[in-house]
This record gives C-alpha cells, sequence and structure tokens, in this order.
C-alpha cells in the first residue's frame, strides 16, 4: 500500500461529528484528504426533516464510490437526538416492563422507518447493559431490563428488526455499562465483577445480539481490572480482542464510544486512544466533539503508527475488510437516491401508528 493510498484508507476507520446543520468545508478537506468512515448527527446538527434528509444525503456522498455511514444515538428516552415532528420514544426500560417482544419489534419497525426516511443508515440502539446497579448516572432506564435473559431477548429482537428494516443496529456498551456508579462522560468507572459473572450476566444481551447478527457492537469507556489493570476496554486487546472477537466470536464491525469522552482523554490524548484503539482491535473509532484539528490529528497518528510498524498494517486492512462488508449489507453504493422531501418525507415520520406504538410503551413508564 502506498503511503497516498494508505492516507485515503485511514480516514474509513473514523466516524466524525461536526458543528452546524451543513456539512462544513473542515470535514469535506478531511474526507478529500484521508476519506471518511462516516457522520455521528447530534441535536446541533438537527433543525427539520428535509434539512436532516438533505444534510444525510450530502454527507453519505462525501467520499466518491464509497459510501459513508450516517449516524446517530436514535434510542428513545433522554437519548434520542430527533425529536418532534418525528415520533419521541420512552425509554427502553418500558419495553422491559412490558416483557412484550412484539411490542419491541413494532417499536423497532417504526424507528427505523423514520430513519430510514431521513437517510440514517446506523442507530447507535440498542443498549445491552443490564440495569443491575439503580444508583448508575449514565444508563438506568435506557436499558432495557435489569435481568440478563430479559435484556437479551428484547435487545435481539430490536436488533433483528430494524435490520431487517435496513437500518445497521449497534449494540452497546460491552464488555457491560449497566453496574458503574459513575458516569463515563466525566470519569472512568470499574466495573469490579470476576470474569464468572460478566459471562454468566453481562454477556448474555450481547451474546444474543452477535447470533441475532448485530451489525456493530460499541465498546464501553469502563474499567474491568478482572480482564485488564490498566487499559479501559475501549483500549484493551483482551476486552475487544480476546473476549469479544475471539470468545464470542463477534465478526462485525467493533467501534469505539467517543474517544473525547473524560473516561478516555483524562489519561490519554485523543491521537493516541485512536491508535489504542484500533490496535486493541475496533474497527473505527468515534470522534465526536466536531474539532476538526483533533479528528485529523488522530488520523495523522495512525498513519504515522502504521509506518512505523507500532501498528499493523494487517489489523487495518482487517478493520477497513469489516466496514467494507457491513457498508455493502447495509449501503447502497454509489448512493444515488434523491431523499425523501415535503408530503412524502412528513408522511414518513411521526405517524399515527408511531404514536400509539409510543403511548402503548409509555403505560409502562
Amino acid at each position: 500500500m502506498s503511503p497516498s493510498a494508505l492516507r485515503r484508507q485511514i480516514g474509513q476507520l473514523l466516524i466524525a461529528g461536526f458543528n452546524g446543520q451543513q456539512i462544513p468545508a473542515e470535514l469535506r478537506s478531511l474526507a478529500k484528504e484521508f476519506g471518511l468512515g462516516g457522520v455521528i448527527l447530534f441535536a446541533r446538527n438537527i433543525a427539520e426533516p428535509e434539512q436532516v434528509a438533505e444534510l444525510a444525503f450530502d454527507a453519505a456522498r462525501l467520499v466518491p464510490d464509497l459510501p459513508v455511514w450516517v449516524s446517530v444515538d436514535q434510542e428513545g428516552g433522554r437519548v434520542a437526538r430527533l425529536k418532534s415532528p418525528f415520533t419521541e420514544w420512552p425509554p427502553m426500560a418500558t419495553l422491559g416492563r412490558s416483557g412484550d417482544v412484539t411490542l419491541a419489534e413494532r417499536f423497532a419497525r417504526a424507528l427505523a422507518m423514520e430513519l430510514k426516511s431521513v437517510g440514517v443508515t446506523l442507530d447507535y440502539a440498542p443498549v445491552l447493559d443490564i440495569h443491575t446497579n439503580p444508583k448508575n448516572p449514565v444508563i438506568g432506564d435506557r436499558a432495557l431490563a435489569e435481568k440478563a435473559e430479559e435484556a437479551a431477548r428484547l435487545g435481539s429482537a430490536i436488533v433483528r428488526t430494524l435490520q431487517a428494516e435496513g437500518i445497521a443496529a449497534c449494540g452497546k456498551h460491552f464488555p457491560g455499562h449497566g453496574d458503574t456508579s459513575t458516569d463515563s462522560h466525566l470519569e472512568l468507572p470499574i466495573v469490579e465483577h470476576p470474569p464468572d459473572r460478566l459471562r454468566r450476566v453481562e454477556f448474555l444481551p450481547f451474546k444474543a445480539a452477535i447470533q441475532a447478527g448485530v451489525a456493530t457492537i460499541m465498546t464501553a469507556h469502563v474499567l474491568v481490572p478482572s480482564l485488564d489493570e490498566k487499559r479501559p476496554a475501549t483500549l484493551s486487546s483482551r476486552v475487544v480482542t480476546d473476549l469479544l472477537r475471539h470468545e464470542l466470536q463477534y465478526d462485525g464491525v467493533i467501534l469505539s464510544d467517543d474517544l473525547e469522552m473524560k473516561a478516555i482523554a483524562t489519561e490519554y490524548a485523543v491521537p493516541a486512544a485512536a491508535v489504542f484503539a484500533i490496535e486493541a482491535g475496533c474497527d473505527g473509532v468515534l470522534i465526536c466533539s466536531g474539532d476538526h484539528e483533533t479528528q485529523t490529528a488522530a488520523l495523522e497518528a495512525l498513519v504515522r503508527a502504521v509506518e512505523d510498524e507500532h501498528l499493523r498494517r494487517s489489523r487495518v486492512e482487517d478493520a477497513l475488510l469489516r466496514q467494507q462488508r457491513a457498508k455493502e449489507r447495509f449501503l447502497a453504493s454509489p448512493v444515488s437516491a434523491r431523499p425523501l422531501a415535503g408530503r412524502a418525507l412528513r408522511a414518513a415520520i411521526g405517524r399515527e401508528e408511531h404514536h400509539a406504538i409510543a403511548e402503548e410503551m409509555a403505560r409502562f413508564l
């Protein structure tokens, strides 16, 4: 692989956040120089449905002949970037309380329709963490259930349904963020469980999602001393490669959570964390703030790491191949169909039957 070809491929490992309601010039130039794996949308990028659809169409075509993920956190409850006139879904804990797999499938089908209508192709859902700690400040009602078996049953149903409707799903946050008492956006949580407890409880929903063919799994920024005393899970080859890839035999795309979260960034500069994450076995990294200098520095660090043979070229090629396989499964290439607009778009979102599903879920609040 020539140096210029390497630079053009390294960008595939990045899913980038950005500011504003249009693609900024800095992100266009980054995509031109390095390529780009995907973008992630936040509330700051969203005005109304037609604008989201145009933005997603533009983003998906940032790299010629290579579709770009258009991703979002649309879980329901307090983690939902698309607000009214999109359907506003209750938190996922309502599905756990209902115990109703059919309701979970109806929810996922409706969610997929609304995401597809505005060109979103990857949803960071479902949360597969188990709500075993009532003092958990970051997971809480985002989790489907307090019991592993129930989270597994409902989570795998959501994965299957989203993906049958053409939306790539993401199980998060491996190896489990449910039993923590701190927020990884602010500091590094510690999970004190021994490996046999993790295998018996925390891993169950991830195993079920893997059996359901989940396209992507996101790592947790947590320290699990029984698995790796030094490195947070996202940066740990013991967690990402030995456990998730080999022991659980997950063959899809492994993504890091946002490397700018303080659980990682307090200890590791973002460029170094990007290298460690890919080296550990992640196939893509999220850098979400919209600081394009940091994103570029991370890509430069990955290029240097390969050139210096600190990061094996075969590891990068493996990551690129996994991304390519997932994109062939879920993304049209090249992206050509114009987005929905006007009446057709408004007919796909916030539909009466979608509100009825949300109301049915809300009965279990």
